[in-house]
């Protein structure tokens, strides 16, 4: 079976190792288990390997999230929670594994990043996008409950009020307005290459000191904590008559072939 994740190092200043991940899973990346599985995996080599920097890449979309034709089928023969258990925690405990590695994680986007999947971008040290690019909680609309670090990480990365009033409105945030919040460092028509760019600039033992002193036991356990959280919001919501029904209409309204 062809990896949804593909591996691959780059060449780096020094002797640094640059393990460069590439989602390649179907249907816009969307965060199926095995495509969850995969990523682990992938992580797992790439620490084998010692690399200092993970770049995270995707196709024409980065990632559009849960899969909601999938969450909506287990829901209607009874296995929601089970098919939830079996995606939101993996999710959260990658997420909570990029903020802890000693590398340094660099994303490069384009297209969507929309539900779960923002984590991963929340996550990252550096980020570059492409000027399509675009975050969209979605949320309030399918029903579930935010997970991926929306509640748990994103307020660390721009404060409480921001971040509810985000996934309040639902708003969709362009390339520029994710710079101006600090979540991307620069946007570029070709973002792999840019990150790999400043992914290389400076000294990567400081870089990773400083990643380790703002991300420090203390300032993790209060986000794991709240990953933890997230998740037993899912699974809650999962079940709810509500949540059926946002799915079935968010279904219908794209067609059947969305994820979030």
């Amino acid at each position: 079976m062809t990896a949804k994740v593909a591996f691959d190092t780059v060449d780096f200043p020094g002797d640094a190792v640059c393990a460069r991940l590439t989602l390649a899973g179907g249907r816009a990346n969307s965060l199926e288990p095995e495509l969850l599985g995969d990523l682990v995996s992938a992580l797992d080599r790439a620490e084998e390997q010692d690399a200092k920097v993970i770049l995270i890449c995707g196709g024409r979309n980065f990632s559009s999230g849960g899969d909601v034709r999938g969450f909506h089928a287990a829901t209607l023969d009874g296995s929601g929670q089970d098919y939830a258990r079996a995606v939101v925690p993996l999710l959260q405990t990658i997420v909570a594994r990029l903020i802890a590695m000693p590398r340094v994680v660099v994303v490069a986007a384009r297209g969507a990043i929309t539900g779960g999947s923002a984590g991963l971008l929340f996550a990252a040290d550096l980020a570059v996008l492409a000027p399509d690019a675009f975050v969209q909680p979605y949320y309030p609309q399918v029903g579930f409950a935010p997970d991926g670090g929306w509640t748990a990480l994103l307020p660390e990365r721009i404060g409480a009020g921001r971040a509810a009033e985000w996934l309040q409105s639902d708003r969709r945030l362009s390339a520029q307005a994710l710079c101006d919040a600090g979540l991307a460092t620069a946007i570029s028509d070709t973002p792999e290459e840019r990150a790999f760019e400043l992914a290389a600039r400076g000294e990567i033992g400081t870089r990773l000191a400083t990643k380790a002193l703002i991300w420090d036991s203390a300032r993790r356990g209060q986000v794991e904590a709240r990953l933890d959280a997230e998740t037993a919001a899912f699974l809650d919501r999962i079940g709810a008559p509500d949540t059926a029904r946002g799915m079935s209409r968010f279904l219908e309204r794209i067609g059947g072939t969305a994820d979030v």
